[in-house]
């Protein structure tokens, strides 16, 4: 997911989700599809809680910003400093995700992920790889395994130890979070 577009259709209900799962005490987020910063800055009007945003953009914007590849920054930061991660793509973050899997952020992070799959559009092969389906059968027929992604994403999470999420969905956009469990719980 290279170029990311950002339109906000169901704006208040990003805002929503995201006010209603903040984590206890102060916030530390890393806005991972910053765009123009519209949804923390929102937030930070509507909470009482001190939210600091570090947000990273592709596109060249007004602002304080990291400006590149979130993957590249994902890759090199330490995650253990944020108790807030968005992804707020337009797609499927499985790059992202498989990133912060695998480098186990601070515990009980809240991580908030938009997952939109249009009609029967494709999925990360390397999600449908680790849920178990081969390559060989994935190129064999791609629409048969693009069918229902929002479950096979639900899969992927659950393969990566995450029990429960709270979500809102809007035909085939999906508004979601889940914490990220201690070790060992």
């Amino acid at each position: 997911m290279n170029r990311v577009r950002t339109d906000n259709t169901f704006l208040e209900t990003k805002i929503r989700l995201r006010l209603d799962n903040l984590p206890a005490g102060d916030c530390r987020v890393l806005d991972c599809y910053a765009g123009t910063g519209l949804i923390w800055r929102t937030i930070k009007k509507r909470s009482k809680k001190k939210i600091n945003v570090l947000g990273i953009e592709i596109e060249n914007r007004d602002g304080i910003y990291l400006q590149g590849d979130n993957r590249k920054f994902l890759s090199s930061m330490d995650l253990s400093a944020f108790n807030v991660i968005d992804l707020d793509a337009y797609g499927v973050p499985y790059d992202q995700l498989r990133i912060i899997f695998s480098k186990k952020p601070r515990p009980e992070a809240v991580i908030f992920v938009t997952f939109i799959q249009i009609m029967y559009g494709g999925l990360p092969h390397g999600m449908l790889r680790d849920i178990g389906y081969k390559t060989s059968m994935i190129n064999k027929c791609p629409a048969l395994f693009y069918k229902n992604g929002f479950e096979k994403f639900k899969q992927y999470l659950a393969f990566n130890g995450i029990g429960q999420i709270r979500h809102y969905s809007h035909q085939k956009k999906h508004y979601l979070c889940f914490k990220i469990k201690k070790s060992g719980s």
